[in-house]
């Protein structure tokens, strides 16, 4: 009965998707496995991260704006759920599998430590300091997915949900995404270990759902990290740029709308992309996000303790795990629940990032304050 399901989901696929869609049929996993229930190989991708433990710890991760008193501010677990709404809408109308985008942006940022983007370039800057390649969010992702959860036996997700989510990092608005097609484990590994070593190197998604959300990305974060900005009084709405807002509008449902139907209007069977019009309006509104909302100073005051947080303690959890102390929390809280083929085939500075890497803001600074950090304060804005 539960395949006889299964195969007229799969039927209705073939018939109703596009013939540029990635079809769950087309589904590869690196270990085989017997599908016997009604659920196709994208939904479980879907089920499976969405009861991972990294996927729980969304709810206390910075998207942009850390250390401020205001409970409407957006949070990574918001942003997750924003680009795979956006995502999943831009796919229906040119009949792609939403299964497939949904999975990737569910989980392609699992891997933010905590303090959104500037808590991955300390991160970054600690690791390679300890001779680990730069840190990536993106490839944390998958690391997390594939290495570190159900003690280390990971999700075994499908190749396209795993490429997606390593792929879905680039600015990438001002040129159409052409798919990567035919990758196997094999490429995917390689793209793995290239980006590991090189993070300037920005692979291309196998499928258009993936490069769907790889644009969706950009459209969930930049008219809403503009109204987060202007709530926190960073910004008004009268300091957008013309020439954006002609276009574009000056709300973020205005730019998501317009953002979205030009996306689905300029996309074709073989390319996801934005108009030239669109594109430009893009990106000069992403450079006015940039100097008057990333980069202002006002939400930087309190960086200085965070990176000095972050070094004491990868310091302190490595001086833990080279002195073999079962009392530290690295130990409780995260070696003892390894398989003990990782911690065999990992230095003591990888297994430290990958602790940190996982943490919540909350909990990060509850490590801090135990181990007498000067930790920053809430920002009054």
């Amino acid at each position: 009965m539960l395949l006889s399901l299964q195969h007229e989901l799969m039927r209705r696929e073939a018939s109703n998707l596009s013939s540029s869609a990635c079809l769950s049929s087309q589904a590869v996993r690196r270990l085989p496995e017997e599908n016997s229930d009604h659920r196709l190989s994208f939904a479980i991708d879907c089920d499976r991260i969405l009861h991972s433990k990294a996927y729980t710890r969304y709810i206390d991760k910075t998207q942009v704006f850390y250390m401020v008193n205001n409970d409407h501010i957006t949070h990574r677990v918001l942003h997750v759920q924003l680009v795979s709404k956006i995502a999943r809408t831009i796919g229906r109308f040119l009949y792609l599998n939403e299964d497939l985008i949904e999975s990737i942006a569910l989980g392609h940022d699992l891997g933010h430590p905590p303090f959104g983007h500037d808590g991955e370039a300390i991160l970054s800057e600690i690791c390679i300091n300890n001779h680990l390649p730069a840190f990536l969010h993106n490839v944390q992702s998958v690391r997390f997915l594939e290495s570190l959860e159900k003690k280390g036996q990971g999700l075994n997700l499908t190749l396209q949900s795993l490429d997606g989510i390593l792929c879905h990092d680039g600015e990438s608005h001002g040129t159409v995404l052409i798919p990567s097609r035919h990758k196997s484990f094999e490429t995917f590994d390689a793209d793995f270990k290239k980006m590991a070593e090189n993070p300037t190197y920005k692979p291309t998604p196998m499928t258009l759902e993936g490069c769907v959300v790889r644009l969706s990305d950009t459209i969930a974060y930049i008219g809403r990290d503009i109204e987060d900005a202007i709530e926190l009084r960073l910004i008004t709405r009268d300091q957008l740029p013309e020439e954006c807002t002609k276009i574009l509008g000056n709300t973020n449902g205005t730019i998501v709308y317009r953002l979205v139907t030009d996306l689905i209007k300029s996309s074709t069977s073989t390319s996801i992309g934005f108009s030239a019009e669109i594109s430009t309006a893009l990106k000069i509104l992403k450079t006015f996000n940039y100097e008057h909302i990333y980069l202002n100073p006002i939400i930087k005051s309190e960086t200085h303790k965070i990176k000095e947080c972050y070094q004491v303690l990868f310091s302190t959890y490595m001086n833990h795990l080279d002195s073999q102390d079962n009392d530290s929390l690295i130990m409780k809280d995260f070696v003892n629940y390894l398989d003990p083929h990782i911690l065999a085939n990992n230095g003591h500075a990888s297994i430290v990032r990958d602790f940190i890497a996982g943490m919540t803001d909350d909990y990060f600074l509850s490590q801090a304050k135990l181990f007498n950090c000067p930790l920053p304060h809430k920002n009054e804005i």
